[in-house]
């Protein structure tokens, strides 16, 4: 635990007081941390907008760009690992931004081995907007929707599973996602003339042992890493590749399905009721997924949230590859990017070496844009 940083004014202190007062207990991560992963979790393009140095080993280093990896890593290596524990921060990141300061303050809540899931969702929420009112902002622009439904809807549809993690993995990045619903409708996907050989025997071949000698290939070369993936990551991304090549051929009625899907938007149970009928049309379910929906929505009306407020949208995501559930933005017209922006990442955690995964949830709030909304305290 750690002192809060000095250069934090008034307001923050104040923030992050109300966080302990609810439970949190303050942390501060190092700043320098190492970078593989951030580039490993956070989505490809994220090593471009990395302050990113080596020690003397050679080990990729960087300055911390967020504190949700930092953070999960000190619980990670604690005695409380494993068990319900739940942190504040107030500390400066770093990471280019396009138009906003590379260096800046961030405060936020990590919830970690919470099994209530909805109600911790809700709590998110509701501690989100008590920061924004702290700050003299009474009624920000509420962006909310949920990675796990879109997953779930992709897990129904008659794809082969490559396609289906390809669309759940690019289900952030708009354009990428359109692009594979346009490469899977026109080609069934495609690899470099190269390639195409060696993709195609692969594809069909035994899962276990194609990887093995892929791994062992790589291995050879002497490549031990590339861009912060490891040798069987690599593997992994070319016998995707192999399945993504196979010739599959998106058929246009589930292509509508899924455009149908990604066009709901609205409160929230509104648009729970629009995709039951969608699902009943589609013969397909989603209920554990939607239950979720409805429940979340629930608690957070007991939490005295408005939620005509709440502008739901199934094609809302964020920029990062861990979240896989609820997420949300809050937002305020006059300032640009969004004032505290998080969700759940139940997968994350097993990823940076947990032997199985914990719920986790949390969000971050952007200081200096808080400051920049206009409000007094």
């Amino acid at each position: 635990m750690s002192s809060m940083p000095t250069n934090s004014d008034l307001r923050a202190q104040k923030l992050i007081s109300s966080f302990v007062r609810a439970g949190y207990g303050l942390i501060d991560p190092p700043v320098v941390q190492p970078a593989e992963p951030f580039l490993d979790l956070s989505g490809e393009d994220i090593r471009r907008r990395m302050f990113l140095t080596s020690d003397p080993h050679g080990r990729e280093l960087c300055l911390r760009p967020d504190l949700t990896i930092p953070v999960s890593r000190e619980y990670l290596a604690s005695p409380a690992a494993g068990k319900a524990m739940s942190y504040c921060y107030l500390g400066t990141v770093f990471r280019h931004r396009e138009g906003l300061a590379a260096e800046f303050v961030q405060a936020g809540i990590e919830s970690f081995a919470r099994t209530d899931k909805a109600a911790a969702d809700a709590e998110m929420l509701a501690l989100g907007l008590e920061a924004t009112t702290l700050y003299g902002l009474a009624n920000p622009e509420i962006r909310i929707g949920d990675v796990g439904l879109f997953s779930a809807f992709v897990a129904a549809l008659d794809l082969p599973p490559p396609w289906k993690r390809r669309l759940v993995k690019d289900f952030n990045r708009k354009w990428s996602l359109a692009h594979d619903l346009d490469q899977l409708v026109m080609s069934g996907g495609h690899a470099p003339p190269e390639y195409q050989g060696v993709l195609a025997a692969l594809a069909g071949s035994d899962p276990k042992a194609a990887r093995h000698l892929v791994t062992d290939l790589l291995s050879i070369a002497g490549i031990e890493a590339v861009g912060g993936r490891s040798v069987a990551e690599i593997a992994e991304r070319f016998l995707e590749q192999a399945g993504l090549g196979g010739g599959t051929r998106l058929p246009h009625e589930i292509r509508a399905l899924i455009e149908r899907f990604l066009a709901v938007r609205g409160e929230p149970d509104q648009a729970a009721d629009e995709l039951r009928t969608l699902t009943a049309d589609a013969r397909i379910s989603l209920d554990p997924a939607l239950d979720l929906l409805e429940t979340r929505t629930g608690f957070l009306a007991a939490r005295g949230v408005d939620v005509s407020r709440l502008q739901f949208a199934t094609a809302f995501g964020r920029g990062f590859d861990y979240y896989t559930g609820f997420v949300f933005e809050l937002h305020d017209p006059g300032v640009k990017g969004p004032l505290i922006a998080g969700g759940r990442y139940d997968g994350l955690l097993a990823r940076l070496g947990a032997r199985e995964a914990i719920p986790a949830v949390g969000f971050a709030a952007s200081i200096e844009e808080l400051a920049a909304c206009g409000g007094q305290p």
